[in-house]
């Protein structure tokens, strides 16, 4: 029997994304899966059978027991954890006060913390016959895992997320060392790419037989929920995602949005820009905007050409580089909307650069293009010294080639408030009914992706993605190659060299939209047969179990003379 520790949600992105589909996926497989996570309403999810609070002092509060739709279940096992939760990068958690960067705390609160958690795996493992355990992240799970092994005698896999990587484990000696322990004990450590690969060998040059345990275990996605909409199918899946948002909380209002540009509009000069974007924040953050119905309605849906971008919106996923690249774009392609979907630092700052090029006012342009990371506070999530070189590049470039006044004339002319629009936050049930109409999807990371799951998802709904062209995202690109015409897949691979971001997306941009969808059935068939998420499961599953006979015939052979 399976037990899987992610310390985080089951809502959202990243590793929270990673764990949803799998466990989704293994009781689809008919698996009983124990997870060990922080989800605050697992009621949420069909597949979650019971759902458990672990108070400190060993008494289990039992939230539900129910029956679900699918073969096999999930148990969810919530340690009680008090008000602080050990996060890689700076955000907000419902249920705690305290969601801070684990390098910002003492030993002591990482000591209470790892133990708190081993505790209950401890309690789980002794108690459901546990066979072996998945501890995602490099840190702080895989600790939990190997203090759990070394009593148990249970082995355990690591599935290695970037996140712990470049946020805690080479930004502190604390975590390379706890993590260096770890996986020196794991009997297997997953990676989802060759860059993943890479990342984890040279992050622990030091430890021996490292790469003999490395498995390979690539991305995957919901090939059934994202799922291609012909063009008769698009107004049902605009009332299928009106239907799904009627009961969320909402976030940011348009009121928030006129504020800033009122705000901007009365400045007399760009200089004291960090006091005039908070006009446009201080909303819930994690929520689709308020009015976004409204905004989705203003699309013509069969007509308008449906440029996507998802992620969290900080200087690292790019959308600056693409926000950018926008009016060039809009000459090229005039019925272009570009969806922003995600919440974040970022956000503000995108909409004072909109701004800025809608009035073709190139001394704002080129403000936010030098303080862009110091106004979203992004250095530490960033992973670049200049996050919004990109633009600074792109910018210089023009000036020289005497085109900067061209660029802000064709930006006054083309950039109006509807072509871009900001969704807000959406998960998966949202997003699976909008992915299906999008045209054509930016995955612009400045930093190194392990492997972006946007990607695959686009290439699942028939959508053409376009990727910057190194680490995990080559990958994925090489991989979508192989049905493509060479021509067609060069508009994939955007460059990573600064002084060619920009222009690149300008360029490609038009040209793969001007495709038209031919390739549409070629990339599905690739996410289907290559990607889905069952197959990961399968693979995952069987590897856990051999894990567990290994060991149990080890036990064996000890107790023969």
């Amino acid at each position: 029997m399976i037990c899987i520790l992610h310390g985080y949600l089951l809502e959202g992105s990243g590793s929270n994304l990673w764990t949803r589909a799998v466990v989704r996926a293994l009781c689809r497989a008919g698996e009983t899966v124990h997870l060990v996570c922080q989800e605050p309403h697992p009621e949420a999810y069909h597949f979650v059978a019971a759902a458990y609070v672990h108070e400190p002092g060993g008494t289990v509060a039992v939230l539900f027991e129910r029956e679900v739709p699918t073969p096999g279940r999930c148990l969810l096992h919530k340690p009680r954890l008090g008000d602080t939760l050990p996060v890689y990068v700076a955000d907000r958690y419902e249920e705690f006060a305290r969601a801070v960067p684990m390098v910002e705390l003492p030993d002591a609160a990482i000591e209470t913390y790892i133990e708190t958690n081993r505790a209950v795996v401890e309690r789980v493992a002794r108690d459901q016959e546990i066979t072996a355990i998945l501890a995602n992240h490099a840190v702080l799970m895989s600790v939990v895992a190997e203090r759990v092994a070394a009593t148990s005698g249970l082995p355990y896999a690591i599935m290695p997320h970037g996140s712990a990587i470049e946020y805690a484990v080479k930004r502190d000696g604390r975590f390379h060392a706890l993590a260096s322990g770890a996986f020196d004990k794991a009997a297997r450590i997953f990676a989802v790419g060759a860059e993943m690969r890479r990342r984890v060998l040279d992050t622990f040059p030091a430890l021996p037989g490292l790469a003999a345990k490395l498995e390979d275990l690539p991305l995957g996605v919901d090939a059934g929920a994202f799922a291609p909409a012909e063009r008769d199918q698009r107004p049902s899946r605009i009332a299928a995602l009106g239907e799904a948002l009627k009961p969320l909380a909402r976030g940011k209002a348009p009121e928030a949005s006129e504020r800033l540009r009122v705000a901007l509009a009365a400045a007399p000069d760009p200089g004291g820009l960090t006091d005039l974007l908070e006009s446009g924040r201080g909303y819930p953050d994690k929520c689709p905007d308020a009015g976004l119905e409204e905004k989705l309605a203003a699309v013509d849906w069969a007509g308008d050409e449906i440029l996507l971008f998802v992620g969290r919106l900080i200087a690292a996923k790019g959308l600056q580089s693409l926000v950018a690249a926008l009016p060039p774009i809009l000459e090229a392609r005039p019925r272009v909307r570009l969806v922003v979907v995600g919440h974040g630092p970022q956000r503000e700052v995108m909409e004072a650069l909109l701004w800025a090029l809608e009035r073709g006012d190139g001394r704002l342009v080129r403000t936010i293009a030098v303080q862009g990371a110091t106004l979203e506070d992004a250095a530490p999530e960033g992973g670049a010294g200049a996050p919004y070189e990109t633009l600074v590049r792109f910018f210089d470039r023009l000036e020289a080639r005497g085109e900067w006044a061209r660029y802000l004339e064709t930006a006054r002319r083309a950039i109006r408030p509807e072509r871009a629009i900001f969704t807000g936050y959406l998960t998966h049930r949202e997003l699976k009914h909008l992915l299906p109409l999008a045209h054509v999807a930016l995955v612009p990371s400045i930093v190194a992706e392990a492997g972006p799951l946007v990607f695959l998802e686009a290439m699942a709904a028939g959508c053409f993605p376009l990727g910057t062209y190194f680490a995990g995202t080559a990958e994925r690109i090489d991989d979508a190659a192989r049905v493509l015409p060479p021509e067609a897949a060069a508009l994939m691979k955007l460059s990573p060299d600064p002084d060619r971001t920009v222009a690149d997306i300008a360029e490609k941009v038009p040209a793969a939209l001007a495709l038209g969808g031919v390739h549409m059935e070629a990339l599905r068939r690739v996410a289907v047969e290559r990607h889905d998420w069952t197959q990961i499961a399968r693979r995952l599953a069987e590897t856990l179990e051999g894990m567990a006979q290994d060991a149990q015939d080890r036990k064996l052979s000890k107790r023969i003379p």
